[in-house]
């Protein structure tokens, strides 16, 4: 038996399961590039589940590059709230922004070009023209990777070049989209983590009480109030066995928030969500 037997085999199963259990999401419904920007975004590290209110609201507010480009932070924060992974926001934002600067509105549809984007990396910069533009291109993710691992007898810690080198080889020519997303639900309904004991590269740590977790807490304290006071961070958070200092400045860094002094004699530091008027 030839390894491209194997790989036909393989479609087959694929795809028959495919056809028996799809699943039902809303960016599965459109080849908008746009739409599938942001919901390639939002899965990253989010259960699909979870990403269909928050999709569909976030289309209904900025339905193109155009009015997100022209949206506040504070805004885009707001739609963003309880996907966790805010700096996901800030990068949309600016991806936005860049887009509507350098190409005229249009998302690329090539690799090279997406991956010059904030926060568009290897993997999304596939996926979105696989399931915008059916593009002939093979796109590994966690599950993906599981299956191929699982499928295929390979050892847990196969390279990621040799899991792409697989993954097209395997891609069936003009069915990129289905394909991708007939994978997607054969490792999340059927070939799953918990199965095949094959784990993700990059296990979550415990989230309540994680730098993330308080990081995700002063976002969404920040995005309600006009501004907070250091005084004030340090006695909500006298808790926080993390350095605040730091986590404050990884927020300023990753552009979510800004450092400002009172007009006073007696200056003061505070701190508000980047670009939104302290007394708005």
């Amino acid at each position: 038996m030839t390894l491209t037997h194997d790989f036909e085999l393989f479609r087959g199963k694929i795809f028959d399961f495919y056809r028996l259990n799809r699943r039902y999401f809303p960016w599965r419904e459109t080849t908008d590039r746009y739409a599938v920007m942001i919901s390639e975004v939002m899965l990253q590290q989010t259960q699909a589940e979870r990403v269909v209110p928050k999709f569909e609201a976030w289309l209904h507010h900025f339905p193109d590059i155009s009015h997100l480009s022209k949206a506040s932070l504070q805004e885009v924060l707001v739609l963003w709230s309880g996907l966790g992974y805010n700096s996901r926001a800030v990068r949309l934002h600016q991806c936005a922004t860049l887009v509507m600067e350098r190409y005229q509105g249009i998302i690329p549809s090539h690799p090279e070009l997406l991956k010059k984007l904030p926060g568009i990396g290897e993997y999304t910069s596939r996926s979105i023209p696989v399931f915008a533009d059916n593009m002939d291109l093979a796109a590994v993710d966690t599950n993906i990777r599981r299956i191929l691992i699982h499928e295929f007898a390979l050892p847990d810690n196969c390279s990621a070049h040799r899991l792409q080198e697989m993954a097209e080889a395997i891609l069936p020519s003009g069915k990129s989209r289905e394909w991708h997303n007939a994978l997607m639900d054969y490792g999340a309904l059927e070939l799953t983590s918990k199965k095949t004991g094959i784990r993700s590269l990059s296990q979550q740590s415990k989230f309540e009480g994680s730098k993330r977790w308080y990081r995700g807490r002063l976002i969404k304290e920040l995005i309600q109030s006009e501004m907070m006071f250091m005084e004030e961070i340090e006695e909500r958070y006298a808790e926080c066995p993390w350095d605040l200092p730091e986590i404050i400045t990884g927020l300023i860094r990753d552009g979510l928030i800004e450092r400002h002094e009172s007009a006073t004699s007696f200056p003061t530091t505070f701190f508000k969500i980047k670009g939104k008027a302290p007394f708005a």
